[in-house]
Protein backbone atom coordinates (compact mmCIF):
# COMPACT_ATOMS: atom_id res chain seq x y z
CA UNK A 1 0.00 0.00 0.00
CA UNK A 2 1.35 3.40 -1.03
CA UNK A 3 1.41 5.88 1.85
CA UNK A 4 1.71 9.59 1.02
CA UNK A 5 1.23 12.57 3.35
CA UNK A 6 0.33 15.94 1.86
CA UNK A 7 2.16 18.85 3.48
CA UNK A 8 1.21 22.48 2.83
CA UNK A 9 2.66 24.22 5.89
CA UNK A 10 6.32 24.99 6.67
CA UNK A 11 5.45 24.31 10.32
CA UNK A 12 5.09 20.58 9.61
CA UNK A 13 7.39 18.86 12.14
CA UNK A 14 8.82 16.35 9.67
CA UNK A 15 9.60 19.09 7.17
CA UNK A 16 11.21 21.19 9.91
CA UNK A 17 13.43 18.26 10.91
CA UNK A 18 14.51 17.85 7.29
CA UNK A 19 15.30 21.56 7.05
CA UNK A 20 17.58 21.15 10.08
CA UNK A 21 19.75 18.76 8.03
CA UNK A 22 21.26 21.81 6.33
CA UNK A 23 23.28 22.27 9.54
CA UNK A 24 25.94 19.90 10.85
CA UNK A 25 24.29 19.90 14.26
CA UNK A 26 21.03 18.71 12.75
CA UNK A 27 22.72 15.95 10.76
CA UNK A 28 24.59 14.75 13.82
CA UNK A 29 21.46 14.76 15.99
CA UNK A 30 19.31 12.86 13.47
CA UNK A 31 21.95 10.69 11.82
CA UNK A 32 20.63 11.76 8.43
CA UNK A 33 21.71 13.84 5.46
CA UNK A 34 19.76 15.42 2.59
CA UNK A 35 20.13 14.68 -1.12
CA UNK A 36 18.36 16.55 -3.91
CA UNK A 37 17.21 15.66 -7.40
CA UNK A 38 15.44 12.76 -9.08
CA UNK A 39 18.59 11.46 -10.75
CA UNK A 40 20.60 11.41 -7.52
CA UNK A 41 17.82 9.75 -5.52
CA UNK A 42 17.29 7.19 -8.29
CA UNK A 43 21.01 6.36 -8.31
CA UNK A 44 20.85 5.98 -4.54
CA UNK A 45 17.98 3.52 -4.86
CA UNK A 46 19.86 1.55 -7.51
CA UNK A 47 22.77 1.28 -5.06
CA UNK A 48 20.43 -0.09 -2.38
CA UNK A 49 19.76 3.11 -0.42
CA UNK A 50 16.07 3.64 0.37
CA UNK A 51 15.09 7.11 1.59
CA UNK A 52 14.39 7.53 5.26
CA UNK A 53 12.04 10.33 4.19
CA UNK A 54 11.10 11.13 0.59
CA UNK A 55 9.82 14.58 -0.44
CA UNK A 56 8.40 15.42 -3.86
CA UNK A 57 6.11 17.87 -5.64
CA UNK A 58 2.91 16.92 -7.47
CA UNK A 59 4.61 17.66 -10.79
CA UNK A 60 7.56 15.37 -10.02
CA UNK A 61 5.15 12.65 -8.92
CA UNK A 62 4.16 12.11 -12.54
CA UNK A 63 7.61 10.79 -13.45
CA UNK A 64 7.94 6.98 -13.39
CA UNK A 65 11.24 7.21 -11.51
CA UNK A 66 9.53 9.19 -8.75
CA UNK A 67 6.82 6.54 -8.65
CA UNK A 68 9.52 3.90 -8.14
CA UNK A 69 11.00 5.92 -5.28
CA UNK A 70 7.59 6.32 -3.64
CA UNK A 71 6.93 2.61 -3.93
CA UNK A 72 10.30 1.65 -2.45
CA UNK A 73 9.88 4.12 0.41
CA UNK A 74 6.40 2.83 1.20
CA UNK A 75 7.49 -0.81 1.05
CA UNK A 76 10.21 0.00 3.58
CA UNK A 77 7.49 1.60 5.77
CA UNK A 78 9.17 4.97 5.61
CA UNK A 79 7.77 8.46 5.07
CA UNK A 80 6.72 10.04 1.76
CA UNK A 81 5.68 13.71 1.70
CA UNK A 82 3.97 15.50 -1.17
CA UNK A 83 4.79 19.22 -0.86
CA UNK A 84 4.17 22.44 -2.74
CA UNK A 85 6.94 23.90 -4.95
CA UNK A 86 7.32 26.71 -2.39
CA UNK A 87 7.99 24.25 0.42
CA UNK A 88 10.47 22.35 -1.74
CA UNK A 89 12.29 25.62 -2.37
CA UNK A 90 12.33 26.33 1.38
CA UNK A 91 13.72 22.86 2.05
CA UNK A 92 16.55 22.97 -0.49
CA UNK A 93 17.29 26.68 -0.33
CA UNK A 94 17.35 26.85 -4.14
CA UNK A 95 15.21 29.08 -6.34
CA UNK A 96 15.11 26.41 -9.05
CA UNK A 97 14.59 23.58 -6.60
CA UNK A 98 14.34 20.08 -8.04
CA UNK A 99 11.05 18.30 -7.56
CA UNK A 100 12.51 15.49 -5.44
CA UNK A 101 14.61 15.41 -2.28
CA UNK A 102 15.26 12.71 0.29
CA UNK A 103 16.89 12.14 3.65
CA UNK A 104 19.23 9.15 4.00
CA UNK A 105 20.95 7.53 6.94
CA UNK A 106 24.56 8.64 7.38
CA UNK A 107 26.71 5.55 6.85
CA UNK A 108 29.66 4.63 9.04
CA UNK A 109 32.87 6.37 8.04
CA UNK A 110 35.17 4.15 10.11
CA UNK A 111 38.45 3.53 8.34
CA UNK A 112 38.31 -0.18 9.20
CA UNK A 113 35.28 -0.51 6.89
CA UNK A 114 37.48 0.23 3.87
CA UNK A 115 38.48 -2.90 1.95
CA UNK A 116 41.51 -1.84 -0.06
CA UNK A 117 41.26 -4.92 -2.27
CA UNK A 118 38.01 -3.70 -3.82
CA UNK A 119 39.69 -1.02 -5.95
CA UNK A 120 43.08 -0.30 -7.50
CA UNK A 121 42.91 3.43 -6.80
CA UNK A 122 41.92 5.52 -3.78
CA UNK A 123 42.09 9.20 -2.89
CA UNK A 124 43.32 10.49 0.47
CA UNK A 125 42.79 14.15 1.39
CA UNK A 126 44.54 15.93 4.24
CA UNK A 127 42.61 18.76 5.89
CA UNK A 128 40.41 19.29 2.83
CA UNK A 129 38.20 22.28 3.55
CA UNK A 130 35.99 22.89 0.51
CA UNK A 131 32.98 20.52 0.34
CA UNK A 132 32.73 21.29 -3.38
CA UNK A 133 36.25 19.97 -3.90
CA UNK A 134 35.39 16.86 -1.92
CA UNK A 135 32.24 16.20 -3.95
CA UNK A 136 34.09 16.70 -7.23
CA UNK A 137 36.87 14.35 -6.13
CA UNK A 138 34.35 11.68 -5.14
CA UNK A 139 32.56 12.07 -8.46
CA UNK A 140 35.87 11.60 -10.28
CA UNK A 141 36.49 8.48 -8.20
CA UNK A 142 33.21 7.14 -9.53
CA UNK A 143 34.17 8.02 -13.11
CA UNK A 144 37.55 6.29 -12.85
CA UNK A 145 36.41 3.30 -10.80
CA UNK A 146 38.43 4.40 -7.78
CA UNK A 147 37.24 3.12 -4.42
CA UNK A 148 36.54 6.45 -2.77
CA UNK A 149 37.98 9.20 -0.58
CA UNK A 150 39.61 8.98 2.85
CA UNK A 151 39.38 12.34 4.66
CA UNK A 152 42.02 13.12 7.26
CA UNK A 153 42.04 15.37 10.31
CA UNK A 154 39.94 18.55 10.08
CA UNK A 155 38.46 17.97 6.64
CA UNK A 156 35.00 19.12 5.59
CA UNK A 157 31.80 17.26 6.39
CA UNK A 158 31.23 14.82 3.48
CA UNK A 159 27.47 14.84 4.13
CA UNK A 160 26.92 18.59 3.97
CA UNK A 161 24.43 19.83 1.38
CA UNK A 162 27.27 21.33 -0.69
CA UNK A 163 29.30 18.11 -0.66
CA UNK A 164 26.31 15.95 -1.58
CA UNK A 165 25.39 18.28 -4.45
CA UNK A 166 28.92 18.29 -5.86
CA UNK A 167 29.21 14.51 -5.65
CA UNK A 168 26.24 14.11 -8.05
CA UNK A 169 25.25 10.78 -6.55
CA UNK A 170 28.77 9.38 -6.12
CA UNK A 171 28.26 9.46 -2.36
CA UNK A 172 26.04 6.40 -2.80
CA UNK A 173 28.43 4.41 -4.99
CA UNK A 174 31.86 5.23 -3.53
CA UNK A 175 33.27 4.67 -0.05
CA UNK A 176 34.04 7.54 2.33
CA UNK A 177 36.12 7.28 5.48
CA UNK A 178 37.34 9.75 8.09
CA UNK A 179 40.39 9.39 10.32
CA UNK A 180 43.31 11.21 11.85
CA UNK A 181 46.56 11.12 9.91
CA UNK A 182 48.09 8.91 12.59
CA UNK A 183 45.23 6.42 12.34
CA UNK A 184 45.48 6.40 8.56
CA UNK A 185 49.23 5.71 8.44
CA UNK A 186 48.86 2.88 10.94
CA UNK A 187 45.99 1.38 8.93
CA UNK A 188 47.78 1.81 5.60
CA UNK A 189 50.81 -0.25 6.63
CA UNK A 190 48.64 -3.17 7.71
CA UNK A 191 48.27 -4.29 4.11
CA UNK A 192 49.56 -3.76 0.58
CA UNK A 193 49.63 -0.14 -0.47
CA UNK A 194 51.54 2.44 -2.48
CA UNK A 195 51.15 5.95 -1.07
CA UNK A 196 51.78 8.61 -3.72
CA UNK A 197 51.72 12.21 -2.57
CA UNK A 198 51.03 15.24 -4.76
CA UNK A 199 53.60 17.94 -3.96
CA UNK A 200 55.51 20.77 -5.59
CA UNK A 201 58.70 20.46 -3.56
CA UNK A 202 60.95 17.75 -2.18
CA UNK A 203 61.87 14.48 -3.88
CA UNK A 204 59.21 14.90 -6.54
CA UNK A 205 59.12 13.42 -10.04
CA UNK A 206 56.88 14.25 -12.97
CA UNK A 207 53.58 12.43 -12.46
CA UNK A 208 54.02 10.74 -15.87
CA UNK A 209 57.34 9.18 -14.89
CA UNK A 210 56.12 7.35 -11.80
CA UNK A 211 54.99 3.71 -11.95
CA UNK A 212 51.74 3.39 -10.04
CA UNK A 213 51.09 0.11 -8.24
CA UNK A 214 47.77 -1.18 -6.95
CA UNK A 215 46.33 -0.59 -4.49
CA UNK A 216 47.50 2.98 -4.97
CA UNK A 217 46.52 5.76 -2.57
CA UNK A 218 46.86 9.22 -4.10
CA UNK A 219 47.53 11.66 -1.27
CA UNK A 220 46.30 15.25 -1.73
CA UNK A 221 47.12 18.13 0.60
CA UNK A 222 45.14 21.10 1.85
CA UNK A 223 43.91 23.63 -0.73
CA UNK A 224 46.16 26.43 0.58
CA UNK A 225 49.10 24.81 2.33
CA UNK A 226 49.48 21.57 0.40
CA UNK A 227 50.85 18.35 1.82
CA UNK A 228 52.61 18.77 5.21
CA UNK A 229 56.29 17.82 5.19
CA UNK A 230 55.85 15.10 7.81
CA UNK A 231 53.05 13.54 5.76
CA UNK A 232 55.11 13.78 2.57
CA UNK A 233 57.89 11.89 4.36
CA UNK A 234 55.48 8.98 4.82
CA UNK A 235 54.88 8.65 1.08
CA UNK A 236 56.44 5.99 -1.11
CA UNK A 237 56.73 8.58 -3.87
CA UNK A 238 55.97 12.25 -4.53
CA UNK A 239 54.73 13.45 -7.89
CA UNK A 240 54.09 16.87 -9.35
CA UNK A 241 52.24 18.31 -12.31
CA UNK A 242 54.27 20.71 -14.49
CA UNK A 243 53.12 24.31 -14.33
CA UNK A 244 53.75 26.04 -17.66
CA UNK A 245 51.97 29.32 -17.01
CA UNK A 246 52.06 31.90 -14.26
CA UNK A 247 49.89 29.90 -11.81
CA UNK A 248 51.87 28.25 -9.03
CA UNK A 249 49.34 25.51 -8.27
CA UNK A 250 46.20 23.73 -9.45
CA UNK A 251 42.85 23.30 -7.76
CA UNK A 252 43.12 20.15 -5.62
CA UNK A 253 40.14 18.48 -7.29
CA UNK A 254 41.58 19.15 -10.75
CA UNK A 255 44.94 17.77 -9.68
CA UNK A 256 43.28 14.67 -8.24
CA UNK A 257 41.40 14.12 -11.50
CA UNK A 258 44.56 14.30 -13.60
CA UNK A 259 46.37 11.84 -11.33
CA UNK A 260 43.44 9.43 -11.17
CA UNK A 261 43.10 9.21 -14.93
CA UNK A 262 46.83 8.88 -15.51
CA UNK A 263 47.16 6.15 -12.87
CA UNK A 264 44.10 4.44 -14.37
CA UNK A 265 45.84 4.28 -17.75
CA UNK A 266 48.66 2.30 -16.13
CA UNK A 267 46.69 0.12 -13.76
CA UNK A 268 43.62 -0.70 -15.81
CA UNK A 269 44.07 0.03 -19.54
CA UNK A 270 41.09 -0.83 -21.70
CA UNK A 271 41.52 -4.22 -23.37
CA UNK A 272 41.78 -4.22 -27.13
CA UNK A 273 38.32 -3.93 -28.63
CA UNK A 274 36.61 -2.62 -25.50
CA UNK A 275 34.59 0.51 -26.07
CA UNK A 276 34.74 2.87 -23.10
CA UNK A 277 31.61 4.81 -22.21
CA UNK A 278 32.32 8.43 -23.06
CA UNK A 279 31.28 11.32 -20.84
Amino acid sequence: MIRITDVTSPANPVLKSLKALAEKKGRRAQGLFLAEGLRVCTEALAAGHVPNTLVFTAEAEQHPLTVALIRATSEARRTSLRVTPDLMQRLTGKDNAAGVAAAYEIPSTDLDRIDRSTAKLWLVAENLKDPGNFGTMLRTCDATGAGGVILLDNSCDPFSVEAVRASMGALFSRQVARATAREFFQWLRQGPAQLVGAALEGRTVDYRQHRYQAPCFLFMGNEQSGLPADHAAQCDALVKLPMRGTADSLNVAVCAGVLLYHALDQLDPHPLGEVAREA
